[in-house]
């Protein structure tokens, strides 16, 4: 269990880039959602909902896209042996997956869930989906190859197929012998329909496994999701309602900038800016190489986020600020006490 070290949907075609769009969104509605629940007596946020002292900001620093490839892999590994973060998620279809599981496995006290996915982004580090194309066709480009966007995959995939796969992936996970501590999604896709989420907290409930799932209590934070082009329905708002499990305060990704002094400045505005609650913030850590630099024109971002989470000069930041930081696994312990 990971505690501080100082004890202390424009339609789903934008959904490539929801991580970010999140950012814009966050500070106004979780001042909202503070000022709109002051004086009940009751918890005000889910980071209270689990015991945690009223007026923290309580982060999950988590580590996206374990298991693409070996450097994402060896600079997961570092930033969670070190305990710079507290959470990563590791991708299935991916080819590296493997290996990522055994790490998990023979380190059973670090936090690592399964990203689901069903896009493969890159123009030559490419996979396919877990299950048997021929039972997904809908998944599958011309290429033979998960489909590179969300829309493509909205265009294209039924939500038969998209349950299909994203059992596959967490049955495949436990054929391997390890239980995900938490699960979330590649890109943003599980919620480029309604119904695509639906299966999403489906699989949740039913394999007791704790999904990214942001609480949509407070209408400003509905509406700016929807100006944000999700498809924030009732009846999505009625599943989130009913989904059973924990949820996040806030949720949103390292900025991204010209330099590495810039990412990091521009990381302390946005922790600077945080409400109390539970937030997790993602990133995509990968170690610099050649073969790196060919999957992907973001390498030198993922290089930089790793130098972020280990530089001395951050976590004097932290301690400043008085964070406290938590993963899944505590999140479930308390979540399970608490019942």
């Amino acid at each position: 269990m990971i505690i501080s070290r100082f004890s202390v949907f424009k339609p789903a075609i934008l959904l490539i880039a929801a991580m970010v769009i999140t950012l814009l969104i966050a500070a106004c509605g979780q001042r909202q959602a503070t000022e709109q629940v002051a004086d009940t007596g009751e918890p005000q946020t889910w980071a209270e909902k689990l015991g945690f002292e009223p007026g923290k900001r309580v982060i999950i620093f988590h580590a996206d896209d374990m298991g693409m490839c070996d450097e994402a892999n060896e600079a997961t590994f570092y930033l969670l042996e070190h305990e710079y973060i507290q959470s990563a998620a590791a991708m299935a279809p991916c080819p590296a997956y493997e290996d990522a599981i055994t790490w998990a496995i023979e380190n059973p006290q670090y936090d690592v869930g399964i990203h689901l996915t069903l896009t493969s982004e890159w123009q030559t580090h490419r996979w396919g989906p877990v299950a048997d194309p021929s039972e997904v066709p809908g998944l599958v480009d011309p290429e033979g190859y998960m489909w590179r966007s969300v829309r493509e995959v909205v265009e294209n995939a039924t939500p038969e197929e998209v349950e299909k796969e994203l059992r596959a992936q967490i049955e495949y996970t436990l054929s391997l012998g390890y239980h995900p501590d938490h699960m979330d999604t590649h890109m943003g896709t599980v919620y480029a329909t309604n119904e695509f989420t639906e299966v999403y907290l489906r699989l949740a409930g039913e394999y007791n496994i704790p999904a990214m799932v942001i609480d949509f209590s407070d209408p400003g934070v509905v509406e700016q999701y929807r100006q944000a082009g999700y498809p924030v329905t009732d009846r999505l708002l009625d599943m989130l309602d009913s989904y059973s499990l924990p949820k996040l305060d806030y949720f949103s990704s390292v900025p991204e900038a010209d330099t590495y002094e810039e990412v990091r400045e521009r990381f302390f505005e946005q922790v600077r800016s945080l409400q109390p609650g539970l937030t997790e913030i993602i990133f995509h850590p990968q170690f610099e190489s050649e073969f790196g630099k060919t999957i992907t024109n973001s390498w030198q971002q993922r290089a930089w986020e790793v130098d972020l989470f280990a530089d001395p000069v951050v976590w004097q930041f932290f301690e400043d600020e008085g964070l406290v930081f938590t993963d899944w696994k505590e999140v479930m312990e308390r979540f399970e006490a608490a019942r």
